[in-house]
């Protein structure tokens, strides 16, 4: 195994423990007393802490999420330059033959908030923390999911169907972009998971039973 691979193997770890880190439910537990693993959806993601813990706790996860993607990404890569390519970041862009790295990173990120490690391998959708990656592997991917998500999330109201359709084209806009096979398998793997974690709401979306977006009023039990 290279050294590069090592390395990624190594950051990846790392990126998967940080993401992990459930923030949804330690905001919403320290600000207004909730669990949020017993309250509406039982997700530790952004749009349950609205609903259950109202809309600070909602922002500080939304920030925290983003975050945590955004930066275990960029240092990693960062990381990874200074270690194995002599400090030169070009070398890991997306369209670059070690493209895989960024992508792998990604993978990493997604996964530490969906299955994680803290909560018994529990966690949330996705959708935060894979903007946040998105944002770190190759910006424009990130604003075009979130253009998608909000074009679709705005005039309707749900947060899932807006999260299944950003996840969808993930792949397909990393393909546009110019990324290579071996650099978009990891990120087509990521939009299946995500996809699959939305199973339910895209149940109820097809019965008319998913709710819409809400964020808790101040006081309400």
């Amino acid at each position: 195994m290279s050294s590069l691979s090592i390395a990624t193997l190594i950051a990846s770890v790392v990126s998967y423990l940080i993401c992990g880190i459930p923030f949804g439910l330690l905001f919403a537990s320290r600000m207004n007393g909730v669990d949020v693993r017993k309250t509406g959806s039982g997700n530790i993601g952004m749009t349950n802490v609205a609903r259950s813990a109202g809309g600070a706790a909602a922002a500080l996860t939304f920030i925290c999420d983003v975050g945590k993607g955004a930066l275990c990404v960029l240092v990693a890569k960062w990381v990874i330059a200074q270690v194995c390519l002599g400090g030169d970041q070009s070398m890991l862009a997306y369209n670059s033959p070690f493209g895989w790295v960024g992508s792998t990173l990604y993978l990493a990120c997604v996964f530490g908030h969906i299955f994680s490690p803290y909560l018994h391998f529990h966690g949330g959708k996705g959708i935060s923390v894979g903007l946040g990656a998105a944002l770190g592997m190759w910006w424009p991917i990130g604003v075009g999911l979130l253009a998608l998500f909000l074009l679709l999330v705005i005039p309707t109201g749900y947060i899932s169907l807006g999260s299944v359709a950003a996840a969808a084209s993930l792949p397909i806009q990393a393909a546009l972009w110019g990324m290579s096979p071996t650099a978009i398998f990891p990120v087509a793997i990521v939009a299946v998971v995500v996809i699959w974690s939305h199973r339910e709401n895209i149940g109820r979306l097809m019965r008319g039973e998913e709710r819409k977006f809400s964020v808790r009023s101040k006081g309400k039990k």
